[in-house]
This record gives C-alpha cells, sequence and structure tokens, in this order.
C-alpha cells in the first residue's frame, strides 16, 4: 500500500466546472480499520436473522423516500445527471430494497433434493463475508444498491470504493444504511485512490469483489481475484445494438431510441449505441431520429426542463469528442452534433453518425456518451450479424410488430438480455449481466443475491 501521507479527493461539477468540496482519501491505516470493523460485524451479522435483515432493508428503502430530494440533488451536482433522472434513481434504488426485503426469504431458502429412505440432504445459502464493491459514477446510487441490497441481506458485509468524483453520494449511502439501523461495519463506503484496490482485494478478510467499470479496470480486479482464488461478478460496460426492422413502428422506435442514446447524457452501460437499421426503412427511420436527437434539451440539470445535462467530467468529454473525431477523419459521416457546445462546462450534443467505416471508435468501441452509430442492414440476417459483430455482449432492443419475429431474433442476438420493442433496463425482478467483453456474472432476482454465497450441501443420515 501507498505511504501513510494523506492526500484529498475534489468534487466538481461538471455543469460549472467549479470544486464542490474536498474529501481526505483514505489512507493505509483507514484501510486496516475498514477491514477490521467489517470482520468483526460479519461475525455477529451472518447470524441475525434472516427476517431481521429484510426489515432494516425495507427500513433503508424508507430513508431513500423521506431523502429523495436532498440525495437526488447530490447526484445532479457532483455528476450532473438531471435532476428528474436523478429523483428516479433514489426511487428505484427504495425499489430494489423493497424487492429483497420481500423475496430475500424465498431466494434464500434451502433447497431439498431427492434422497435415500431415512435421509435429508438439502443445499442452504450461507453468506461469505466481506465483499468489495468498486463502483462507477454514472448511476452513483443505484449501482451501489444494486449490490448492496441483495448482498447485506444474504448476511455478507459491504466495503465500497466508489469513483472518485462521486465522495458525497459514497459518504451519503453510507448515511442511509446508518440511518436505517444496520449495525456499524456492515456497510462502509471507503474513500480510497485506486492504487488500494489491489491490496484490498489481496486482504485476506475480503473474500470476493464485484465490480462495474471498464474493461481495464474488469481485468485488473478478475487477475488479482484469481490469483487469490477469489469469486467476482464483472460488469464491463457494452456497445449495445438498437436492432430496427423493416416492420417496426417508427414512430415508437425513433422516440425511445433517442431516449435509449441520451438518457444520463449518454453514460450508461446499457444504453443503444449501435443503431442497425434495415434498407427498407433506413432513410424514414433516419430522417425522424436525427430530428428527434436535436429536439433535446441540454442543459442546466439543476432545470425541470433539462433533457440532458453536462458529461459527468471535462476529460471524459475529450475522450468521447476524440472518438468522434477519429471515426469522422476514418470515413464516418457526421450528421449531427460532434463539438462541444461553447459554454461553461463538461457539455455535448446529442451526435449522430453514418457510414461508419470498419476499425473507427464508432464501429468498435464503447462511446459512453450522446453519440449514435447508425448502420444500414440489407435484411434481417445482416441485422443480426452486424448486432454480434462486437466483442460486447451486455444488452440490445429489437423493433418489429411481429412478437413471434422479435423473439426469434432475440434469441439470436449475443447479449445478456435482449428486449423487444423496449429500451434496455435493469429490473430487480430480472438478471443483470453481460457476456464477452461485458463481463460474467449476474445481478439482481433470485440470481443475483447467491452469487457470494455458499452453496453448501448438507447431507443427514
Amino acid at each position: 500500500m501507498h505511504p501513510e501521507d494523506s492526500d484529498t479527493m475534489d468534487a466538481i461539477n461538471p455543469a460549472t466546472g467549479r470544486r464542490i468540496e474536498s474529501y481526505e482519501d483514505a489512507t493505509e491505516s483507514d484501510v486496516r480499520d475498514a477491514l477490521d470493523r467489517a470482520e468483526t460485524a460479519y461475525e455477529s451479522w451472518r447470524h441475525r436473522p434472516l427476517r431481521e435483515r429484510e426489515t432494516l432493508l425495507a427500513d433503508a428503502a424508507d430513508v431513500l423516500r423521506e431523502n429523495e430530494e436532498r440525495y437526488a440533488r447530490l447526484m445532479t451536482e457532483e455528476m450532473g445527471k438531471p435532476i428528474s433522472q436523478a429523483r428516479s434513481e433514489v426511487q428505484k434504488c427504495a425499489w430494489v430494497c423493497d424487492h429483497y426485503a420481500e423475496h430475500a426469504s424465498a431466494y434464500l431458502g434451502d433447497d431439498h433434493h431427492p434422497s435415500p429412505p431415512g435421509t435429508t440432504v438439502k443445499t442452504s445459502y450461507e453468506p461469505l463475508g466481506t465483499v468489495l464493491a468498486v463502483m462507477p459514477w454514472n448511476f452513483p446510487f443505484w449501482q451501489v444498491f444494486r449490490f448492496a441490497a441483495p448482498y447485506l441481506t444474504a448476511g455478507n458485509v459491504g466495503v465500497l470504493k466508489h469513483a472518485s468524483n462521486v465522495p458525497g453520494c459514497a459518504e451519503a449511502i453510507e448515511e442511509v444504511f446508518r440511518e436505517a439501523g444496520y449495525p456499524d461495519g456492515v456497510f462502509q463506503s471507503l474513500l480510497a485512490p485506486s492504487d488500494l484496490i489491489d491490496d484490498i482485494l489481496r486482504d485476506d478478510r475480503v473474500k470476493a469483489a464485484t465490480l462495474t467499470g471498464s474493461g481495464p479496470a474488469g481485468r485488473a480486479v478478475a487477475s488479482t481475484a484469481g490469483e487469490e482464488l477469489k469469486k467476482t461478478v464483472l460488469e464491463l460496460g457494452g456497445s449495445d445494438p438498437f436492432v430496427v426492422l423493416d416492420d417496426a413502428d417508427l414512430d415508437a422506435a425513433v422516440e425511445v431510441g433517442a431516449q435509449a442514446r441520451n438518457q444520463n447524457g449518454g453514460q450508461s452501460c446499457i444504453a443503444a449505441k449501435r443503431f442497425i437499421v434495415h434498407d427498407d426503412v433506413y432513410d424514414d427511420f433516419l430522417d425522424r431520429f436525427v430530428d428527434e436527437m436535436e429536439s433535446f434539451v441540454v442543459g442546466d440539470p439543476t432545470d425541470e426542463e433539462t433533457d440532458m445535462g453536462p458529461q459527468a467530467r471535462e476529460e471524459l468529454m475529450e475522450e468521447l469528442h476524440g472518438q468522434v473525431t477519429a471515426s469522422v477523419e476514418a470515413g464516418a459521416t457526421l450528421v449531427t452534433g460532434g463539438e462541444p457546445l461553447n459554454r461553461e462546462g463538461a457539455f455535448y450534443p446529442p451526435t449522430v453518425l453514418t457510414d461508419i467505416p470498419e476499425g473507427c471508435p464508432a464501429d468498435d468501441e464503447e462511446l459512453f456518451g450522446p453519440v449514435a452509430a447508425v448502420f444500414r442492414a440489407e435484411d434481417e440476417e445482416a441485422a443480426i450479424e452486424t448486432a454480434n459483430d462486437t466483442e460486447f455482449g451486455l444488452g440490445a432492443s429489437v423493433w418489429t410488430e411481429d412478437r413471434e419475429r422479435g423473439e426469434r431474433v432475440a434469441h439470436r442476438i449475443e447479449a445478456g438480455c435482449t428486449y423487444v420493442n423496449q429500451l434496455t433496463k435493469s429490473d430487480p425482478r430480472v438478471p443483470f449481466g453481460g457476456i464477452g467483453d461485458s463481463g460474467y456474472g449476474r445481478e439482481l432476482s433470485e440470481v443475483g443475491i447467491t452469487e457470494f454465497v455458499n452453496k453448501k450441501t448438507i447431507w443427514v443420515e
């Protein structure tokens, strides 16, 4: 670990570029103390009746709802999320708490198996211990509650290493669990620099890790965890296809497609990124889609009328613009947008690229911002082939008025989830996760709560 000298973590408002507040980085001693507290808390928390853990989670949902406006404004201030979307995020966090408060007992109940006469054979679900969570800034509350609600309720304890640009959100989430009555040490936000992650993961007190973030970050965590033989769940982003077939409802596809690309400033792993449109409707779709993209109101994220705020950090906007520029230089056509807005803050406009050449950033990289790459597909088969022409495999969306056709195409797209006539989304009731360079493992539903448990077989003669 690094020396004991402390540094600071600055929260910067991306709409203004101004510093909001500075937070002191965790030191090596802080990390040791946090892991000690987690280990101590686990010894009693694991034996707490499941019904009591469910009740505490329901109380956490109440804390979220009671403080919805304050938490929403904190997200808006730290990473630029439009205030209406920030409120929705707090509400979704309360929903996932409600879900596991209601269903954890059923999800974690013993499974009984056929056995010889006079014997009892069952599988029980027992917690592992301390789980390290490395979480991103784009959904600073939801990404955390997506892991914390199930994993803590299963009897684990959590240590959060949040993104460095949302330290206020990290501390507020710890507040939620504290105000709900969780024992000290069951959930801790550790404002640690990224160079401490490897050492934390190697610590014997940490039993597993979950990460949502970039491919390089995921590979680094997976490599260390592999050496230490520790379980991981990784969600590493995507380049999700949005497939529009020749019999699609274009009005709906255009409206939802623009929303799916621009929501949260386009900064979403499951945002629609590659629009693959059947040749018969390509021109009509493109004309309407460009108009819809241009209609989005980009501005002050605290304004109720704003559709899209700034990118979360100046350097992220510059990286996105570099990808757009490189794609155009390689031969892509810039239809609209494509230049940072001439105003204070990290604002980038909704952008549409067509005629995407193979191998350019818009073709084979994740564009983490409001940039839509539109591809023409000769027929259904070509659309499926283009959809699968990626190393990612998180989500996908298919548009057709023929439900059977939509389901058939959905089965052929290589992704962790495919939605027909809807934007791709996460939902507490169904598994969420990807394949390929989008990572592995699943969150949410009954599958998510059992990722970090010991599935123990007990055979009694």
